[in-house]
């Protein structure tokens, strides 16, 4: 009678084969609200975006759950993208894995948002929705506050109606964070101050005295216009107006908001002040006024001011130099006034005449020894004491009669 047939035995490696196969078909990730895990992106349906994170079903993040990226955001995902999520529910009734971008990068973002505070950077955020205080924005992931008192107003979206914010993007700064209370408040004004700031030291690093700019008129005072070249203001002074003998009143020259063209005088690295001239932008006009000068031409002048490194001087009515407090006089001065005073006629040598920079550099000290052949006494200080009637008469000055 034949034997009965014996099972066939399995060999160890199928045994194991199998066994790994069905350890790998029931081994899956235990979620649990609150848990922030990775997973891919594997498609997009109506409900949201879909993210296979390993475990039996797949995820979805609801699009109300991924404001952090901004209006029109989800088309800057794409399938296989690896990303963070906050799994808030681990199962719904419909089986699926219940997540949220927001919240898995609120988590984070707490962190990156005290960074930056503490570092003052400003970044951008979009803005979600409103109250009547102020905005709601995401910032990365965290609902924060931007009141309505730290908004820069924007002539095309008026602050009384906040809704037409919504979906934009701001630049901020973080004024005050509290995790513990969840309060995150923004402020736009600090952030681009900030950008102004840096604007303002850009600028005055690559602005150049002789430069001619395009700029917009800020202010209009009694003494002068103030003009913003981009980010950092200067001052039109009234006597860099115009050519003409008779300087109009800067209200009638331009009104606030008008873009001029002008001059760069001088710059003061260490305060920032910028000096400007409307009148030396027109290079064709100093050009004709300065034509017949030639250097090395001794004429008359009208001091018009004194400052600490010396004094200006008009010639001829319309066109100004400067006399450098060493070329005054043949002795140390600690300020001009020791040898001129505003009003003051004094002869005036050409020592340069720079045509891209529109200056004229004068000397009082070196155009002495012509001055005396011509009729000019001084005193042993240095001081004008005689002015030839000749040249009084072309000067006609405007402070009175000078002593002779």
């Amino acid at each position: 009678m034949p034997a009965p047939p014996q099972p066939e035995e399995t060999a160890p490696e199928a045994q194991e084969s199998m066994a790994q196969l069905l350890g790998s078909q029931t081994s899956y990730p235990y979620l649990r609200r609150g848990d922030i895990v990775e997973g891919t992106i594997v498609g997009f349906s109506r409900e949201g975006v879909l993210v296979d994170l390993g475990a039996k079903t797949e995820g979805v993040i609801p699009r109300g759950e991924m404001t952090c990226l901004g209006p029109g955001g989800e088309s800057s995902l794409k399938v296989g993208d690896q990303i963070s999520v906050y799994v808030l529910r681990p199962e719904t009734a419909e089986g699926q894995i219940l997540l949220s971008l927001d919240r898995a990068r609120g988590e984070q973002g707490w962190q990156v948002l005290q960074e930056r505070q503490q570092r003052g950077e400003a970044f951008q955020a979009p803005v979600v929705g409103h109250n009547r205080g102020g905005l709601i924005l995401n910032a990365e992931g965290v609902r924060a506050f931007l009141p309505v008192s730290q908004l820069v107003p924007d002539p095309d979206l008026p602050s009384r109606d906040l809704s037409r914010w919504v979906g934009r993007w701001l630049t901020v700064k973080v004024l005050e964070l509290n995790r513990r209370r969840g309060r995150v408040i923004l402020s736009q004004r600090a952030a681009l101050e900030e950008q102004r700031s840096h604007m303002r030291e850009q600028l005055l690093h690559d602005l150049q005295e002789g430069q001619v700019r395009r700029g917009r008129v800020t202010s209009i005072r009694d003494f002068g216009i103030f003009v913003d070249l981009g980010g950092i203001e200067g001052l039109v002074p009234v006597s860099e107006l115009s050519w003409e003998a008779a300087v109009p009143p800067p209200h009638s020259v331009c009104r606030v908001g008008d873009e001029v063209d002008v001059f760069v005088m001088r710059i003061d690295q260490e305060t920032g002040r910028v000096s400007l001239s409307l009148r030396r932008a027109q290079g064709e006009q100093w050009e004709a006024i300065v034509g017949p000068l030639k250097e090395g031409d001794v004429l008359p002048g009208l001091v018009t001011k004194l400052t600490n490194f010396g004094a200006f001087v008009r010639l001829g009515g319309r066109v100004e130099g400067l006399i450098h407090i060493s070329e005054l006089a043949d002795r140390h001065l600690q300020h001009p006034g020791e040898v001129v005073r505003e009003g003051d006629i004094v002869p005036v040598k050409v020592l340069r005449i720079e045509r891209e920079r529109r200056r004229l550099s004068l000397s009082l000290r070196q155009a002495r020894p012509e001055a005396e052949a011509q009729g000019w006494a001084f005193d042993p200080s240095g001081a004008v004491a005689f002015v030839p009637p000749e040249a009084r008469a072309a000067i006609q000055p405007q402070n009175g009669p000078q002593g002779e």
